[in-house]
């Protein structure tokens, strides 16, 4: 489920700043008094239990190397640390080029293997010279659960993800139905090719390509709301599950207006017109899809 995690990080990016970057600077000063740290450090303690699901908060200096311990609840990472050289971390080089507080991409903790964000808040002194940067270590998991309420590890995204699955068994259940009926439409005829009856035919293909429309439909849904599968590179924010589902049915009324042409064309001429009517229509519902698709594209590359 990171995958899906990253993708939630990256839309409420923004967000998490804004509240680290807060929280932080309403429990530690930005600058320091003459050029004293002991006060600012003193109140790491007070950081950790203002944010209330941080692994750890420590501080560095201005060569990227950790002042203190961590501070942490967690057994594997409380008292640790003090002398290690962070200067290679994304959140030290990053905080130096821009001087300021920053936010970090996910990454990989060394000591717990989760997936984890670093906010880091520099310190000055009254000449603008680094004296430390403090530093809050936050699950990723936890940081969504804290900016983005409805996350997949949320209690609302667990109640989603349970819908979605229920609706996904359901309807593989009616697209079996659906192929199974099919099936039957021609097998009945057994070897007897004379007793074929072309109406039935056209009538299996019918339920066979709905079979296939609601189970690609199922496939969409389940592999991007309960799996939470990345998007193809190039897919944009549009909805994927709707894009899929609709290319299904364009393919089917494709098919079924392929079948009308030979069928009235075999039976019925005067009928032809209802077949060319079915076609422009799906023409139409081709036309708008890739309108719609472009116009995501373009919406998400100015975002």
């Amino acid at each position: 489920m990171q995958i899906k995690e990253i993708q939630e990080f990256a839309q409420i990016r923004t967000k998490a700043r804004a509240y680290m970057c807060y929280t932080i600077g309403r429990n530690i000063s930005h600058n320091a008094q003459n050029g004293d740290i002991s006060t600012v450090l003193q109140k790491l303690d007070k950081l950790y239990n203002a944010v209330s699901r941080a692994e750890t908060v420590y501080a560095i200096d201005n060569n990227g190397k950790q002042m203190t311990d961590n501070i942490s609840d967690y057994k594997t990472l409380k008292g640790i640390g003090k002398g290690e050289d962070r200067s290679d971390r994304a959140y030290y080089y990053r905080t130096l080029k821009e001087h300021r507080c920053t936010l970090t991409d996910p990454y990989p903790s060394l000591i717990t293997n989760k997936m984890v964000i670093t906010a880091s808040f520099p310190i000055y002194d009254s000449n603008n010279v680094l004296l430390t940067i403090i530093c809050v270590d936050i699950a990723l998991d936890n940081l969504l659960k804290m900016i983005h309420p409805t996350s997949v590890d949320s209690f609302t995204g667990f109640i989603s993800k349970l819908a979605y699955t229920s609706f996904s068994f359901a309807l593989s259940a009616v697209s079996l139905l659906l192929f199974v009926k099919g099936v039957m439409a021609f097998m009945h005829f057994g070897l007897d090719l004379s007793s074929i009856d072309i109406n039935e035919i056209f009538k299996a293909t019918i339920l066979l390509t709905l079979s296939l429309a609601i189970f690609d439909l199922v496939k969409a849904i389940f592999e991007e709301e309960v799996l939470g599968k990345e998007k193809k590179h190039g897919d944009g924010d549009s909805h994927q599950t709707m894009v899929r589902f609709l290319g299904s049915i364009i393919i089917a009324l494709s098919i079924e207006s392929l079948m009308l042409v030979f069928k009235f064309a075999l039976t019925d001429p005067g009928k032809l017109q209802y077949a060319v009517y079915l076609i422009a229509g799906v023409s139409l519902l081709l036309v708008s899809l890739s309108l719609y698709m472009k116009f995501s594209r373009q919406d998400t590359k100015h975002d």
